[in-house]
C-alpha cells in the first residue's frame, strides 16, 4: 500500500511536483504527502480561516526527538566522555546556527519558498528542518528516524570533530566571564514587532544592570546569542586583562 502511495505521489498526484522535491531533499518519496507538505508549511502563510496550518507541531514534535537521537549518537560515540562533555556537544548540534546551516545544506529553501511570504530568514529554514524531522517520525516511527537522521544528517552534514573544537555559544561564554569577574549578566526584550509577517524580538545584554549591547533576531535565543558576541567584543575592546577569558 505505501509503495503504491509513492508512486501515486511521485506521477499522478496533483503535487507531484511537490513529492519530487521532497524527494531531492531528503532521498525518498513520502507516503503521507500532506503532512510533509505541512512540514514546509510556514504559519506567514495562514489566514484567518487556517490560523493552525503550519509547520509548528511538527517543528515540537522534530526539535524533542531530534534531542534524543543526537543523545543516543553521542553517547554511543564517546563512550568514555563525561556528562559535561556529552551535554556540550548535543547543545552545540541542536542549536539554531548548526540546524540552520544543515537545512541550507539539504535545500530546503527550495520548498520552503513555496509556502512562505517574504524573504527567508535562516532560523526558518532550522524550523522547516525540525518540521521534516517531525514529518519522518509520523510516517515511519522512531527506529527509522533515528537512522535517518545518524546516516543521512550527522554523519552527512556535520564535522563532529571541528565541533568538538569550537566554541561559539557566545552567551555561556559571556555568563562564564561575568561569574569569573563577580559580575551579574541579565537579558530584557526591548521590543517584539512584526517582520514580514513574523516576530522580531529585540534584545538587550546588562551587565550589573547597565545596558551593555543589543541585537535583533526572529527569536529570542538567537538575539541573546547575537546581543551576547557584541557584548564580548566590547568588553574585549574595554578590558584587555579580560581577553584571556573571553573568546568572540
Amino acid at each position: 500500500m505505501g509503495y503504491l502511495r509513492k508512486f501515486f505521489n511521485y506521477y499522478l498526484s496533483p503535487e507531484k511536483e511537490l513529492a519530487r522535491k521532497i524527494k531531492s531533499v531528503v532521498g525518498f518519496t513520502p507516503s503521507r504527502l500532506k503532512i510533509f507538505k505541512l512540514a514546509f508549511y510556514h504559519k506567514s502563510m495562514n489566514d484567518k480561516t487556517a490560523s493552525d496550518f503550519n509547520n509548528e507541531r511538527l517543528e515540537y514534535l522534530g526539535d524533542a526527538i531530534l534531542s534524543t537521537v543526537v543523545a543516543e549518537y553521542l553517547f554511543k560515540k564517546y563512550p568514555n566522555k563525561a556528562e559535561g562533555f556529552l551535554t556540550k556537544m548535543r547543545s552545540k548540534i541542536v542549536k539554531r546556527k548548526t540546524l540552520n546551516e544543515i537545512a541550507d545544506k539539504m535545500g530546503i529553501d527550495m520548498i520552503l519558498t513555496d509556502y512562505s511570504q517574504g524573504n527567508l530568514s535562516k532560523s526558518m529554514l532550522g524550523n522547516a528542518f525540525e518540521a521534516l524531522i517531525g514529518a519522518i517520525y509520523v510516517e515511519y516511527g522512531y527506529n527509522t528516524t533515528r537512522d535517518y537522521i545518524v546516516r543521512h544528517v550527522l554523519r552527512k552534514y556535520l564535522d563532529i570533530h571541528e565541533l568538538e573544537s569550537t566554541d561559539d555559544n557566545y552567551k555561556s561564554q559571556l555568563l562564564e566571564f561575568c561569574q569569573k569577574t563577580g559580575k551579574e549578566v541579565d537579558y530584557k526584550v526591548l521590543s517584539k514587532f512584526k517582520h514580514e509577517k513574523r516576530d522580531r524580538f529585540r534584545i538587550a545584554v546588562l551587565i550589573d544592570g547597565k545596558e551593555t549591547a543589543e541585537a535583533e533576531d526572529f527569536n529570542k535565543k538567537s538575539a541573546e546569542q547575537s546581543a551576547s558576541k557584541v557584548a564580548l567584543k566590547i568588553i574585549s575592546a574595554r578590558e584587555p586583562k579580560a581577553e584571556s577569558a573571553v573568546n568572540p
